[in-house]
């Protein structure tokens, strides 16, 4: 008798403990929001990436990129995804983080051909913030460290184009002349270097002589080939002097007092703005100038090949 209640008893206990597990199972969070692991392998993560990265995403795709780092440190394809970052910020026009980018690529995997093009890549990020010297310096270290011609040909070449930027055009002959001779055809380094020659003849004026015109006023402008800016500096002067004049002339001096001395600042005006129009019109002819070379200079080198490995590819733009 009391052995049958007490097996009841532990049956009822039994029931009653599994009742109580069955209900937390059945309200586990895990369980009543219906969420499953997923699994995401090193190729499904690096192919999100880069789906973001060829769609034009490229800030998502650095979050990609990294987290791939992050998860696959061991995956062989990790110097790459670092490349990529850089190349994600620079292509998003964040040129000082794919500078950061792309200089922890060469201290990290200095013997690949990743480091080898973010050296390039960090000398036209500093060409797009138009710190020349930065570029210059960074294909110096390059020449300095590397053993391979046609890298060096190639820096060479970005250093002439560099120079011409600056307006410096005795060293970007002299950047050019380094390219080694069975190269010089691959950049079209000959009809670059008889183009260049037309530099004397281009037309440039003289910020001086524009000052001095300007005496008159008007005539600075004329000789910048600003006729509209001229006939209104004209008019405006003209004006001016000539309402001053009236005015002393009704012995109104107070009047006559303050129109002089707005018009000095019209006068003063008129002469700064022939000299600044001098300035405007070289900057102008060099640009466009600048612009008739690079349609002869369509053709430039790659060391790296597309996917980063080293090697040349060839492409037909020129950033600068």
């Amino acid at each position: 008798m009391i052995f049958g209640e007490a097996m009841r008893n532990s049956l009822h206990a039994s029931r009653l403990v599994g009742l109580v597990c069955l209900v937390l199972y059945a309200f586990t969070p895990s369980r009543a929001s219906g969420q499953e692991s997923i699994i995401i392998n090193s190729d499904q993560q690096f192919r999100f990436a880069e789906n973001y990265f060829h769609k034009g995403e490229y800030y998502r795709a650095i979050s990609e990129y990294e987290r791939f780092i992050h998860f696959f440190p061991g995956d062989e394809r990790v110097p790459l995804a670092a490349f990529k970052i850089g190349e994600s910020y620079f292509h998003g026009e964040r040129f000082k983080e794919a500078i950061t980018a792309f200089t922890l690529v060469i201290e990290t995997y200095p013997d690949s051909g990743y480091a080898l093009n973010s050296y390039f890549r960090v000398g036209e990020c500093y060409l797009e913030v138009r710190q020349y010297d930065m570029a210059l310096a960074t294909l110096d270290k390059l020449l300095r460290i590397n053993q391979d011609p046609a890298v060096n040909d190639e820096a060479h070449y970005r250093q002439g184009w560099i120079y011409l930027e600056k307006g410096d055009w005795e060293n970007a002959q002299g950047a050019f002349g380094k390219v080694s001779p069975g190269n010089r055809d691959q950049y079209r380094l000959r009809e670059l270097s008889e183009k260049m020659n037309q530099k004397e003849s281009l037309k440039t004026k003289n910020p001086n002589a524009a000052g001095l015109l300007a005496i008159l006023p008007g005539a600075g402008h004329v000789y910048c080939e600003r006729y509209q800016d001229a006939l209104i500096s004209f008019l405006l002067n003209g004006a001016m002097i000539l309402a001053a004049y009236e005015a002393f002339d009704d012995d109104n001096a107070a009047l006559g007092g303050l129109i002089t001395f707005v018009e000095i600042s019209l006068y003063s005006a008129n002469i700064y703005s022939a000299v600044n129009s001098a300035h405007k019109y070289n900057v102008r002819q060099k640009n466009d100038f600048l612009q008739y070379l690079k349609s002869y200079s369509t053709l430039q080198a790659s060391t790296v090949t597309c996917d980063g490995r080293p090697g040349i590819a060839v492409t037909c733009v020129i950033r600068f």
